[in-house]
């Protein structure tokens, strides 16, 4: 009896370890699929239009476990051994998932207003892959390791996309390399500071003295400096506005408090230290990037002299700049109220012209919400409502909707929302649909119209306070994957939110 029981306890065991495996097996097909809406890990995506850094192809998109394993011309297809599941998008453009370099989740601490859940769904529904978060509108602002860590821990199972974080240079910390340090330490992926009051109380503006203590300490790190380039010229003349017989309802009286100039005195003051970053200079390995460019006359021209010159400087822009006109902001609609603001038809087109022959590098969204108390759309005062465009879920659509009369291609949205954006923030594995790199990827027909109303489903969490509500756009997101995961697809997210944080090492 004793030996058969010793005989029989090796089978007992093999069969437990069998069992034990296809548990296991099953948790983790479970597990892909709550993470997915694609019970797939091996795939191959096919389309008669994908954006390579080769140029458009046609052909197929191989991904498994998360990577871009092989990329397939069409001539080659038939000829290749398919294992794993086929999806044929047909003539859908198949695209690195756009990267937003700027957008301001709020969370934790002003959730009311986005919050990562809300925010990192709009951002998959816009075929968006990759957000980085700024440092302030969130409470507290980012400025410590200690408030990197509220970030991360809220970021937590509750983000759709990746997520990224800049990290907030202020006064507080501008001259304390050691702080600096342990705050890039900690993963921020650069810095952020504004050359103007930033409306938050925690995160006050800089001068050109902390910017270049920020540079040098950057440049140990080889990370970039973010700047809001606006500068006050006559704090006077721009607060009388509200005590003058000015209307606060007209779009017209809040352009006049925030003129070109305070742009233009912004960039010739930062290029005082921008040009520490050339070859050889004191601050080389460092990188000045000057966010949402709106003038698009002497300060454009300032940025690209700089660039001729070698500093290493970039600059963006944001789709609102590049689709309105202050022309077409009717009294009272203070949706459309931003900073810099929104300025004239002519300069809009300048801003295009300025994009499409590269001086521009890149867009960002600047998605800046609030709650819709905030934006006094009844009372309509642009000079006392909260600035900011809400814009996360849009910003693909927008850029090809007004961008198909000036000649834009595929391969110019992938460079400006994914290629460039990628490299600003450090990530060598994203960017491109190329082999080895992280499978984030959007599938979009620019072909398809929709009307961006009340019957739209729209994720960001105020959407009556997007200017972007009741316009007509082109390019309908059909699929959005990250990390190999098929996150959104028609309407429809994944079931849990399985985006991973981002920190620099």
């Amino acid at each position: 009896m004793q030996y058969q029981q010793w005989r029989l306890s090796p089978l007992l065991a093999l069969l437990a370890a069998f069992l034990l495996f296809f548990y296991l097996r099953g948790s983790s097909k479970l597990s892909q699929t709550k993470c997915s809406l694609l019970p797939h890990n091996h795939y191959w995506l096919t389309s008669k239009r994908i954006v390579t850094p080769n140029g458009l192809i046609s052909g197929a998109v191989e991904v498994n476990g998360g990577i871009i394993r092989s990329i397939v011309e069409a001539e080659n297809w038939s000829g290749t051994s398919k294992t794993g599941h086929v999806i044929d998008y047909g003539e859908a453009v198949i695209m690195p998932g756009l990267i937003d370099v700027h957008a301001h989740l709020d969370d934790p601490g002003r959730v009311a207003w986005e919050g990562f859940p809300s925010g990192t769904q709009a951002a998959a529904a816009g075929g968006l892959t990759t957000l980085i978060d700024m440092p302030l509108n969130s409470c507290p602002s980012t400025v410590s390791p200690e408030t990197l860590k509220l970030k991360i821990d809220a970021a937590e199972k509750n983000i759709y996309v990746d997520v990224g974080f800049w990290g907030g240079l202020v006064p507080d910390n501008a001259f304390n390399a050691s702080a600096l340090e342990a705050l890039l330490n900690a993963g921020v992926l650069g810095l952020k500071s504004f050359m103007c009051p930033s409306g938050i109380n925690d995160f006050p503006m800089t001068n050109i003295s902390h910017i270049k203590e920020g540079l040098s300490v950057l440049a140990k790190y080889r990370r970039p400096l973010l700047v809001h380039a606006e500068m006050e010229q006559d704090v006077e003349s721009n607060s009388r506005s509200e005590d003058n017989n000015d209307d606060p309802r007209s779009y017209a009286t809040y352009l006049k408090t925030r003129p070109p100039s305070m742009e233009e005195a912004a960039v010739r003051e930062l290029l005082t230290v921008s040009k520490d970053t050339r070859t050889g200079g004191p601050a080389e390995g460092a990188h000045l990037h000057i966010v949402h460019l709106s003038d698009a006359d002497a300060t454009s021209q300032l940025i690209k002299e700089a660039k001729s010159y070698g500093d290493s400087i970039t600059v963006e822009t944001c789709p609102h700049y590049l689709a309105f006109s202050a022309e077409e902001i009717q009294d009272g609609d203070t949706r459309f109220k931003c900073a810099p603001p929104i300025r004239s038809s002519s300069n809009k087109g300048k801003l295009w012209d300025a994009l499409l022959e590269g001086h521009i590098d890149m867009l960002s969204s600047d998605h800046s919400p609030t709650e819709p108390e905030l934006k006094l759309l009844n009372d309509g005062n642009f000079l006392r409502a909260w600035g900011g465009i809400s814009s996360l879920q849009f910003v693909l659509p927008v850029t090809w909707s007004y961008g198909r009369k000036y000649g834009v291609t595929f391969e110019q949205m992938a460079l400006w929302w994914s290629e460039r954006p990628a490299r600003l923030a450090g990530q060598n594995l994203k960017g491109s649909i190329a082999i080895g790199n992280h499978a984030d990827i959007v599938v979009w027909n620019p072909d398809v119209e929709f009307d961006v109303t009340e019957d739209h489903p729209v994720y960001i969490k105020n959407p009556s306070i997007s200017a972007y509500m009741g316009r007509k756009l082109s390019g309908k997101v059909l699929a959005t994957f990250v990390g190999g995961n098929l996150v959104f697809e028609e309407g429809k997210h994944a079931p849990n939110a399985c985006g991973t944080t981002i920190l620099a090492k």
